[in-house]
């Protein structure tokens, strides 16, 4: 077993489609990645993806797969780091977390400050929840992360953007039919509700019902974008969720904002109190002409 049929299982499993992971995050051909996914399941003995016209989910065995595959993946980078670190000379480090969904948006104008204003530092790169990246801030892992503003007195925040919440469906959904979707009509519809993992935009999206009085019952609970996607055309579904979900939306899936009130959730910029490094400063200092940059991004994106 190679390393690289890992990560051809992380990304199918992750994307949800053979398709999108196929020409979004690993560019190669589809006919040869369903190659691959299946001489790893022959070389497992066992079935880890079951497969539709819809796209892919996993089987019981392809979950626990996919959480000792990610682990084998995370300690391979681990020693090509260490091994790296001995043979090159010490840099400075900046670690930087990013919203998953944002990772898009946000990484190339951030690198692209960092590369520009600090020559010569060594920039990690992580992606993950919104409650995990602020425990990585507070234990010293991060140094600074596009995440929600989590309740915690221990971090500081700015303002990046406020992203609307969208309806997501399928586009042969008759709400799909219409400019902007009526929340009132999510009663009758099979929603996609929130898990308690992200909890900010759980509140964000079930508060936003209680106020213009719409009462669901969802029928499943989500924690990641591709598991949203799944759900919702597995079973001609509605999910609200933010507008930057928007991007990675196969072609059988639309977005539609909502009429009335237009629900938002907050992108902010975290770091820990009392954090003095050096480096860190100076990324603030050029924190507010990066939220400006970011927030024009997101006006100009065409919707779907």
């Amino acid at each position: 077993m190679e390393l690289r049929h890992l990560r051809y299982f992380v990304a199918v499993a992750e994307e949800g489609s053979v398709k999108l992971a196929a020409e979004r995050r690993l560019h190669t051909a589809q006919p040869s990645l369903s190659r691959q996914i299946r001489n790893l399941e022959h070389e497992v003995g066992t079935q880890l993806l079951r497969r539709s016209a819809r796209g892919v989910e996993m089987t019981d065995a392809g979950r626990v797969f996919l959480d000792h595959a990610r682990l084998a993946i995370a300690q391979a980078h681990a020693a090509v780091e260490a091994a790296r670190r001995i043979a090159q000379p010490a840099k400075p480090v900046f670690a930087i977390g990013f919203l998953v969904g944002h990772e898009g948006d946000c990484i190339p104008p951030t690198t692209s400050l960092l590369r520009n204003d600090l020559p010569g530092l060594e920039v990690r790169v992580f992606s993950g929840f919104s409650v995990d990246l602020a425990e990585d801030l507070l234990r010293g892992r991060l140094d600074v992360a596009f995440l929600r503003r989590e309740p915690t007195s221990d971090l500081e925040f700015r303002h990046v953007l406020s992203e609307p919440l969208v309806a997501v469906l399928n586009a042969g959904h008759p709400l799909a039919a219409r400019a902007s979707v009526d929340p009132r009509d999510l009663a009758a519809e099979t929603f996609i509700g929130i898990s308690p993992v992200p909890r900010i935009l759980r509140e964000v999206v079930y508060g936003y019902l209680e106020r213009v009085g719409v009462s669901v019952v969802p029928s499943f609970e989500i924690d990641n974008f591709a598991m949203a996607m799944s759900l919702v055309q597995a079973n001609d579904g509605v999910a609200l969720l933010p507008a930057s979900i928007e991007v990675y939306l196969p072609p059988a899936m639309v977005s539609r904002p909502l009429s009335g009130e237009q629900p938002t959730i907050d992108l902010m910029l975290g770091f820990r109190a009392g954090n003095k490094s050096p480096i860190l400063a100076k990324f603030l200092a050029r924190a507010d002409e990066l939220a400006a940059r970011l927030r024009h991004m997101n006006r100009s994106q065409p919707p779907n």
